[in-house]
């Protein structure tokens, strides 16, 4: 049994397992997810000019040597609500009283602030406003298409979705995007010592605690978990349960993969697939198995599907699946950075 390290055994393992293909999800259900192609922006974010803020749009020019000591009037003429649409035109010595995210009225430069006008004195709707800091043209407008423009990738073919990338979406009026769709990992736990759990526990027994950590693990890692079951130390009941890993992506086990008489996993998968048993340079969880076997599929159809071969015992399990599983998963959700982060750090003590 060849003996490698951990960095021969990742790439061995990633060399049998490929990206999935796509699929269509509403947004919400695309947290985690990889884009499967590039977003392009249908439309302007935002759409039209608006103002930043709540105040008077006016033409900038209107604002020279305006100050607290001598403020520069000017007549309102309208007041617009965000969403809707200005109908007077700003001309000299005229402002139009807006909303945040309001749309700016043509002829209008800039925005000034409620709190740099003289509004707070003023007794109900004002037919006139004080501007009482000057401003240059531009000042709180936003530019149709600043966020994002028309015809622009908005999100990039292989970028991880989060919540921001969700309200960019939302924004752009996607309701569903391509993702690249999430692993089936089917688990299979082999040993005539097992005994599922929720059962009282024979003499002798222990209850198959690796399917289920294998489970929590694998939904951490953004795969499917499909718990199979316990296969016993026989080669028909594996076959049996072998037999229900339709529509799987990839097959885990735990156990059979070591020297012991009645570890037979390694036998049976020979049969089905392409198997190579290693030990790894690492403790725990030097017993490794990695390959291919032939998975039934629809229509009666077969298929090959990555296989990994985990150890039985438990702290060996959940390193491997650490080190070797999770990386594979990852790989097979689309996404590019495979390892944990690291840092370096330096001993002060070497004692």
């Amino acid at each position: 049994m060849a003996i490698i390290s951990v960095e021969q055994a990742l790439e061995r393992i990633l060399s049998y397992v490929g990206v999935l293909e796509a699929e269509e999800r509403p947004i919400l259900d695309s947290l985690g997810l990889a884009l499967a192609e590039d977003v392009y922006a249908g439309i302007n974010v935002p759409s039209l000019d608006n103002s930043a803020m709540d105040g008077y749009a006016i033409q900038s020019g209107d604002t020279r040597g305006a100050s607290r000591e001598s403020p520069r009037f000017l007549r309102v003429i309208d007041t617009v609500a965000a969403g809707s649409i200005p109908k007077c035109e700003v001309e000299p010595g005229t402002a139009v009283r807006l909303m945040t995210g309001a749309p700016i009225p043509k002829g209008a430069d800039s925005i000034v602030r409620f709190e740099e006008t003289d509004e707070d004195c003023r007794q109900g709707p004002a037919t006139e406003i004080g501007i009482l800091k000057e401003v240059e043209a531009g000042f709180w407008v936003r530019r149709a298409g600043e966020d994002i423009a028309k015809g622009s990738v908005a999100l990039s073919q292989g970028l991880i979705i989060r919540p921001p990338e969700v309200g960019i979406l939302a924004s752009l009026g996607y309701s569903k995007v391509k993702v690249t769709r999430r692993p089936t990992i089917a688990i299979l736990a082999t040993g005539d010592e097992l005994a599922d759990i929720g059962q009282p526990l024979p003499p002798g027994k222990i209850y198959n605690s690796n399917s289920y950590g294998l489970a929590a693990l694998v939904g951490r890692y953004g795969g499917i978990p499909k718990i199979l079951g316990i296969a016993r130390d026989n080669e028909d009941s594996l076959v049996e349960i072998l037999d229900r890993c339709l529509d799987a992506d990839m097959l885990i086990t735990s156990a059979g993969v070591s020297q012991g008489d009645y570890d037979v996993v390694k036998d049976v998968l020979a049969k089905r697939g392409e198997i190579v048993l290693c030990t790894i340079r690492m403790q725990p969880g030097k017993r490794f198995a990695y390959g291919t076997i032939k998975c039934p599929h629809k229509a009666g159809l077969t298929r090959n599907i990555p296989l990994l071969g985990l150890p039985g015992n438990t702290v060996s399990c959940m390193v491997a699946c650490e080190l070797f599983v999770r990386p594979a998963v990852l790989k097979m959700l689309g996404k590019k950075n495979l390892a944990r982060p690291t840092i370096e750090a330096v001993m002060e003590d070497a004692k």
